[in-house]
């Protein structure tokens, strides 16, 4: 261990002597079960996880240089077109330098080392990117999701977070493979459903796709995955997990890995799955990623929204109401996609208005909270499956955390959430940007450089968007004039 110690990342404060002490069993444990590759993996600004795949014998230089990656990974908007200058003497960022397509340094965290079991001569490492200095970037989604966990930590408080993640699992009958599909983005496959819908959580339906469900639900649990639940969803060909509370960054990184997992064993089938919200497919229903949160006092390990009776504690109130006042500024890290906006339709069970409910499935903020019941908890139903997981945690706790501590009240919980004349969410990508360019608090705790580099990729994809001629252009205009 003595070599990881006096490497560069240990000398620089970036591995510490625990983390050495893990990254030590880490190579013992590679060498004794024989495996093969290691991919050496971060999530990108999107939530996709990238990086590069070394053999056995190259892991120990990771642990003790890290890995050098293009900063450019970093830069990109979701069509993989870098929209940054790096080109020029100013790339647009402030943070750092990034010119000339430079690298930054990928720091492998040895406690996230996870063998694959459905390729299991092969591991994943999870790392966080670096500049080739050692500071800190800023808009890394992991570093994002720390500072917002620490300024929770500061006050002796710390969130516990529910997954439910809704998806799409397809019979691939086209790849879309040929040369003039392959553009960015590349073509989109070719699918069919596996199950007829709707059928909502119908048994008949789940002996139908078991096999799928148990393949997918066993590597999740083998990769430590905590799986609470396999669920038929609304429409056809849509399916739910669900997993165990868990802290913050764990969950980020949780379902970073049970999306990938998903599209890699589903495609070695012959199988397309998405997370995409609202697929352009007929009779389909919506993703949507709902995510339950709840505050806890880290000397007594009580649930500061387990109410002693009916209504809700001083911090559910605090909470819920930092939620909705930053519901639209937030909406650019919860839902990042310009289709994710279209989700948002009227007794779809997906909300479209800023507003609470007591158990109200259209509310945007869905409040679970009993006396004496120690997993109370609110649940924002508003997030996308697609969305990064990190920046979109992030949000919960900047947000939540504001309220708190400014005592903010929510409105009376809404009955009608479809009906009411509550503030909506935004109805496009734009109204998002717009929303997340003028929020104080965004730049208060996240800084200018981390604002500014997210509103940079968000405005190429939806100026990408704008320029583009849709289905019902052609439609309406071709044969009109």
């Amino acid at each position: 261990m003595s070599d990881l110690m006096d490497g560069a990342l240990a000398r620089q404060g970036l591995l510490s002597k625990d983390a050495c002490a893990t990254a030590q069993d880490v190579l013992d444990r590679v060498k004794r079960d024989g495996l093969e590759t290691v991919r050496i993996l971060f999530a990108d600004q999107h939530g996709v996880l990238r990086g590069k795949t070394v053999v056995a014998s190259a892991l120990r230089s990771a642990f003790t240089s890290g890995i050098a990656a293009p900063s450019t990974l970093l830069l990109k908007d979701t069509s993989h077109r870098t929209v940054f200058p790096v080109w020029s003497d100013e790339s647009g960022i402030d943070a750092g330098p990034m010119q000339g397509a430079n690298d930054v340094l990928l720091v492998p965290d040895p406690d996230s080392f996870r063998v694959l079991p459905w390729s299991p001569h092969s591991a994943w490492l999870l790392c966080t990117p670096v500049f080739r200095d050692g500071t800190q970037i800023p808009f890394a989604s992991r570093s994002v999701l720390e500072g917002a966990v620490a300024a929770l930590d500061a006050q002796g408080l710390a969130a516990v977070i529910g997954l439910e993640v809704e998806f799409h699992v397809f019979e691939r009958l086209d790849p879309s493979l040929d040369h003039a599909q392959t553009t960015m983005p590349g073509a989109p496959s070719t699918t069919r459903a596996l199950t007829q819908g709707y059928q909502f959580l119908t048994e008949t339906r789940y002996g139908e796709v078991e096999p799928i469900l148990d393949t997918l639900r066993r590597h999740a649990q083998k990769l430590g995955l905590p799986v609470r639940s396999v669920e038929i969803e609304m429409g056809p060909s849509q399916f739910e997990f669900t997993f165990d509370p868990g802290d913050p960054m764990t969950q980020a990184d949780n379902l970073v890995m049970f999306r990938t997992l998903v599209k890699e064993v589903c495609a070695a089938q012959g199988l397309h799955a998405s997370f995409m919200a609202k697929p352009n497919l007929e009779n389909i229903a919506a993703n949507g990623w709902h995510i339950h949160q709840s505050l806890i006092d880290r000397k007594t390990g009580r649930n500061l929204f387990m109410p002693d009776e009916a209504g809700l504690t001083p911090q559910a109130a605090g909470w819920i109401a930092g939620l909705l006042t930053h519901a639209r500024a937030s909406s650019l890290l919860t839902v990042p996609t310009v289709n994710g906006y279209k989700r948002y339709q009227p007794f779809q069970l997906a909300p479209d208005r800023v507003q609470w409910g007591e158990d109200n499935r259209g509310a945007m903020v869905r409040a679970l909270l009993m006396p004496g019941d120690p997993a109370s908890r609110v649940e924002n139903r508003a997030p996308e499956s697609a969305a990064n997981p990190h920046y979109a945690l992030a949000a919960q706790l900047i947000s939540g955390l504001d309220g708190l501590n400014r005592t903010l009240a929510p409105p009376p919980p809404t009955v009608s959430p479809y009906d009411s004349a509550a503030e909506r969410l935004p109805q496009t990508m734009a109204d998002a940007i717009d929303a997340f360019d003028a929020s104080p608090l965004y730049r208060a705790t996240l800084g200018d450089a981390t604002v500014d580099y997210l509103l940079r990729i968000k405005r190429a994809e939806w100026a990408r968007y704008l320029s583009t001629v849709s289905e019902w252009e052609q439609a309406e205009y071709f044969g009109l004039f």
